[in-house]
């Protein structure tokens, strides 16, 4: 006769080896997902988001900034140097390599390099350095904050941190850090991706994707964090302060029902148009709120590359529309997308995926967020300089 203790232990058992084999199937379904959404999404060799199919020339050229990237390659260097001699094998590309355009938001993406998870403290200190010497203290706060919101999501989901938890993010370093050759890195993983080139003392840091589900924690360890507050308010605020003319030109479309976003992975090659109201349109007031906006997510980038790269964009503020889905109300769900010659930002409510179970009809709610960042016209990932560079110095 079996003694309940041990029906007990081999349920147990059972119930365990159940879950190893559902895991296993979905790593089996993650993987396999991956490749497919890589096989069409490099389908095409890069060539860059254009308004008509063909590349807009001149718009960006190799030339000293007089910012400095050194504590940017000192980073870099002392986070490989950390790493064990197999992790820097996996996270190491080079500076032309696809691994670039290998990023999704989805958390079910089979990342390349070294992930938070597996790294020690050491390491850890290292990879958030690296993120510290790129970006600025609000664009380091943005990133930590998105993943301890992923954490939350884990929370709302029964505990399911195999899923969503705060270290499932990988780095990736492409090409050797230089003071005059090309490389960069990439931290990618579910909400959060960012792009980073360097070359010589100029940085461009784009495809950018940031946003969360939820993007206020409301219980949980993380429990007060929220991002993107300021930049839905304020793209609110901004389209509320145009005239009814205006308003006729900036909103395109007056509900909003679905997903808007156009430019998330895979989307390189993404022809689209210029749309809504353009800057020339705009008095000098609305002018200075539209670089303001602007700013909110450059200033992600430590202070003196944003600075450079405001300027560009300022240069083509009179090409550099606006556009709106949703309606204007306080408490309104709603799309924008800012578009120049030069930089692309949408920012979309998104409906729920994580969290059905409180949102079951799946409506866009202001919960769940994405941003996309892009250089068009041929310079994401700094895709145009590299191209320059090697015209210049073959190799």
């Amino acid at each position: 006769m079996i003694r309940p203790r041990y029906l007990i232990y081999l349920s147990l058992i059972a119930i365990a080896t159940l879950a190893w084999v559902l895991n296993a199937q979905n790593r089996g379904s993650w993987s396999d997902r991956s490749r497919q959404a890589e096989s069409r999404g490099l389908a095409e060799p890069f060539k860059g988001i254009t308004t008509n199919g063909e590349l807009e020339e001149g718009l960006y050229e190799i030339r000293s900034t007089g910012v400095s990237t050194e504590p940017i390659r000192q980073a870099a260097i002392a986070f490989l140097e950390a790493l064990s001699p197999e992790q820097r094998e996996r996270t190491t590309f080079p500076v032309n390599d696809s691994e670039w355009r290998k990023w999704m938001n989805q958390h079910f993406y089979v990342r390349q390099g070294v992930g938070f998870d597996e790294m020690d403290t050491v390491q850890r200190e290292g990879a958030f350095g690296l993120m510290k010497a790129s970006l600025s203290a609000k664009g380091l706060k943005l990133s930590r904050d998105i993943m301890n919101l992923n954490r939350t999501l884990g929370e709302l989901n029964n505990d399911d941190f195999e899923q969503y938890n705060e270290w499932l993010y990988w780095i990736t370093v492409m090409g050797e850090p230089s003071t005059t050759e090309p490389w960069g890195w990439q931290i990618d993983g579910h909400h959060l991706i960012i792009n980073f080139f360097v070359l010589g003392d100029q940085v461009v840091m784009s495809p950018v994707f940031v946003g969360s589900e939820p993007v206020i924690a409301e219980s949980g360890k993380f429990k007060g964090t929220e991002i993107l507050q300021v930049e839905q308010g304020q793209g609110l605020r901004f389209v509320q302060s145009l005239n009814a003319q205006q308003q006729s030109k900036a909103i395109i479309q007056s509900d909003k029902t679905r997903n808007n976003n156009l430019t998330e992975a895979f989307k390189d090659n993404v022809v689209l148009d210029y749309a809504g109201i353009p800057g020339s349109e705009l008095n000098a007031k609305h002018r200075s709120q539209l670089i303001d906006l602007i700013g909110l997510y450059v200033s992600n980038l430590n202070q003196g590359h944003a600075q450079v790269r405001m300027e560009e964009v300022e240069a083509h503020l009179d090409r550099t529309h606006f556009a709106w889905i949703g309606d204007t109300s306080d408490d309104a769900v709603f799309y924008y997308r800012i578009h120049s010659p030069v930089i692309l930002i949408e920012f979309d409510h998104q409906g729920s995926r994580g969290m059905r179970q409180y949102y079951p009809d799946r409506r866009p709610i202001r919960q769940h967020v994405h941003v996309v960042i892009r250089t068009p016209n041929g310079n994401d990932y700094g895709h145009d300089l590299l191209r320059q560079h090697y015209e210049k110095h073959k190799h």
